[in-house]
Protein backbone atom coordinates (compact mmCIF):
# COMPACT_ATOMS: atom_id res chain seq x y z
CA UNK A 1 0.00 0.00 0.00
CA UNK A 2 2.83 2.42 0.86
CA UNK A 3 6.50 2.63 1.71
CA UNK A 4 7.38 1.26 5.14
CA UNK A 5 10.54 2.15 7.08
CA UNK A 6 11.81 0.68 10.32
CA UNK A 7 9.63 3.10 12.31
CA UNK A 8 6.52 2.59 10.19
CA UNK A 9 5.11 4.52 7.28
CA UNK A 10 6.93 7.61 6.13
CA UNK A 11 5.99 10.80 4.32
CA UNK A 12 3.60 10.39 1.43
CA UNK A 13 3.01 6.72 2.26
CA UNK A 14 1.61 7.68 5.66
CA UNK A 15 -0.59 10.39 4.11
CA UNK A 16 -1.96 7.99 1.48
CA UNK A 17 -2.66 5.31 4.07
CA UNK A 18 -4.33 7.80 6.43
CA UNK A 19 -6.55 9.03 3.57
CA UNK A 20 -7.52 5.43 2.71
CA UNK A 21 -8.41 4.71 6.35
CA UNK A 22 -10.41 7.94 6.59
CA UNK A 23 -12.56 6.85 3.64
CA UNK A 24 -13.78 4.03 5.91
CA UNK A 25 -13.78 6.08 9.13
CA UNK A 26 -13.52 9.89 8.87
CA UNK A 27 -12.74 10.16 12.60
CA UNK A 28 -9.32 8.51 12.25
CA UNK A 29 -6.79 11.28 12.78
CA UNK A 30 -3.39 9.59 13.26
CA UNK A 31 -1.68 6.31 12.43
CA UNK A 32 0.21 5.11 15.51
CA UNK A 33 1.80 1.98 14.07
CA UNK A 34 1.71 -0.34 11.07
CA UNK A 35 2.45 -4.02 10.42
CA UNK A 36 2.83 -4.61 6.71
CA UNK A 37 1.37 -8.13 6.49
CA UNK A 38 -0.86 -9.99 8.94
CA UNK A 39 -3.32 -12.84 8.52
CA UNK A 40 -6.47 -13.22 10.63
CA UNK A 41 -7.64 -16.55 12.01
CA UNK A 42 -10.81 -17.40 13.92
CA UNK A 43 -11.34 -20.28 16.31
CA UNK A 44 -13.55 -23.04 14.88
CA UNK A 45 -15.31 -24.68 17.79
CA UNK A 46 -16.46 -27.70 15.78
CA UNK A 47 -12.97 -28.51 14.52
CA UNK A 48 -11.45 -27.20 17.76
CA UNK A 49 -8.68 -25.41 15.86
CA UNK A 50 -7.74 -22.06 14.37
CA UNK A 51 -9.05 -21.50 10.83
CA UNK A 52 -7.70 -18.94 8.39
CA UNK A 53 -10.20 -16.28 7.34
CA UNK A 54 -10.26 -14.33 4.10
CA UNK A 55 -8.74 -11.32 5.88
CA UNK A 56 -5.07 -10.66 5.20
CA UNK A 57 -3.22 -7.41 4.71
CA UNK A 58 -1.74 -4.37 6.40
CA UNK A 59 -2.57 -3.78 10.06
CA UNK A 60 -3.00 -0.14 11.15
CA UNK A 61 -3.24 0.95 14.78
CA UNK A 62 -4.65 4.48 15.02
CA UNK A 63 -6.22 7.21 17.12
CA UNK A 64 -9.64 8.74 16.49
CA UNK A 65 -11.12 12.15 17.23
CA UNK A 66 -14.37 10.50 18.41
CA UNK A 67 -15.14 7.69 20.83
CA UNK A 68 -13.73 5.09 20.88
CA UNK A 69 -10.45 6.99 20.78
CA UNK A 70 -8.33 4.09 19.46
CA UNK A 71 -8.73 1.20 17.07
CA UNK A 72 -7.08 -1.04 14.55
CA UNK A 73 -7.94 -2.08 11.02
CA UNK A 74 -6.61 -4.74 8.69
CA UNK A 75 -6.82 -3.34 5.17
CA UNK A 76 -7.71 -6.58 3.42
CA UNK A 77 -5.82 -7.55 0.29
CA UNK A 78 -8.00 -10.59 -0.38
CA UNK A 79 -11.40 -8.91 -0.58
CA UNK A 80 -13.17 -5.58 -0.08
CA UNK A 81 -14.06 -6.45 3.54
CA UNK A 82 -11.61 -4.97 6.01
CA UNK A 83 -11.44 -6.00 9.66
CA UNK A 84 -11.87 -3.13 12.12
CA UNK A 85 -11.86 -3.36 15.90
CA UNK A 86 -12.21 -0.57 18.44
CA UNK A 87 -9.71 -0.65 21.28
CA UNK A 88 -11.98 -0.45 24.31
CA UNK A 89 -12.08 -1.86 27.81
CA UNK A 90 -13.90 -4.88 26.34
CA UNK A 91 -10.92 -5.89 24.19
CA UNK A 92 -8.99 -8.76 25.72
CA UNK A 93 -5.69 -9.72 24.14
CA UNK A 94 -2.51 -11.61 24.82
CA UNK A 95 0.79 -12.15 23.13
CA UNK A 96 1.78 -15.73 22.29
CA UNK A 97 4.85 -15.55 20.09
CA UNK A 98 4.45 -15.37 17.06
CA UNK A 99 0.74 -14.68 17.46
CA UNK A 100 -1.44 -11.99 18.97
CA UNK A 101 -4.72 -13.40 20.25
CA UNK A 102 -7.68 -11.18 20.98
CA UNK A 103 -11.33 -11.41 21.97
CA UNK A 104 -13.60 -8.51 21.12
CA UNK A 105 -16.70 -7.14 22.88
CA UNK A 106 -18.88 -9.70 21.02
CA UNK A 107 -16.80 -12.51 22.59
CA UNK A 108 -15.42 -13.51 19.18
CA UNK A 109 -11.88 -14.91 19.42
CA UNK A 110 -9.25 -14.14 16.81
CA UNK A 111 -5.59 -14.81 16.19
CA UNK A 112 -3.30 -12.46 14.27
CA UNK A 113 -0.27 -13.96 12.57
CA UNK A 114 2.52 -11.70 11.38
CA UNK A 115 3.37 -12.99 7.91
CA UNK A 116 6.38 -10.80 7.18
CA UNK A 117 7.76 -9.00 10.23
CA UNK A 118 7.72 -11.45 13.12
CA UNK A 119 9.35 -8.86 15.38
CA UNK A 120 6.58 -6.30 14.79
CA UNK A 121 3.86 -8.02 16.84
CA UNK A 122 5.63 -7.22 20.13
CA UNK A 123 5.67 -3.53 19.29
CA UNK A 124 1.99 -3.52 18.27
CA UNK A 125 1.13 -5.46 21.44
CA UNK A 126 2.87 -2.82 23.59
CA UNK A 127 1.06 0.03 21.82
CA UNK A 128 -2.37 -1.59 22.30
CA UNK A 129 -1.41 -2.39 25.91
CA UNK A 130 -0.59 1.31 26.49
CA UNK A 131 -3.92 2.36 24.97
CA UNK A 132 -5.75 -0.03 27.31
CA UNK A 133 -3.76 1.30 30.28
CA UNK A 134 -4.84 4.85 29.36
CA UNK A 135 -8.47 3.70 29.29
CA UNK A 136 -7.94 2.15 32.73
CA UNK A 137 -6.43 5.33 34.18
CA UNK A 138 -9.26 7.48 32.82
CA UNK A 139 -11.84 5.03 34.20
CA UNK A 140 -10.25 5.02 37.67
CA UNK A 141 -9.83 8.82 37.65
CA UNK A 142 -13.53 9.16 36.91
CA UNK A 143 -14.42 6.92 39.85
CA UNK A 144 -14.94 3.79 37.78
CA UNK A 145 -13.68 0.33 38.49
CA UNK A 146 -10.55 -1.17 37.05
CA UNK A 147 -10.98 -2.59 33.55
CA UNK A 148 -7.67 -4.42 33.45
CA UNK A 149 -7.44 -8.18 33.57
CA UNK A 150 -4.35 -10.32 33.99
CA UNK A 151 -4.16 -10.70 30.22
CA UNK A 152 -3.90 -6.90 29.82
CA UNK A 153 -1.37 -6.12 32.54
Amino acid sequence: MAAVAAGGLVGKGRDISLAALQRHDPYINRIVDVASQVALYTFGHRANEWEKTDVEGTLFVYTRSASPKHGFTIMNRLSMENRTEPITKDLDFQLQDPFLLYRNARCESFLLHWVVLHLKFGQVFKIVQCMLLCLHLVSVAMGGVSILTNANV
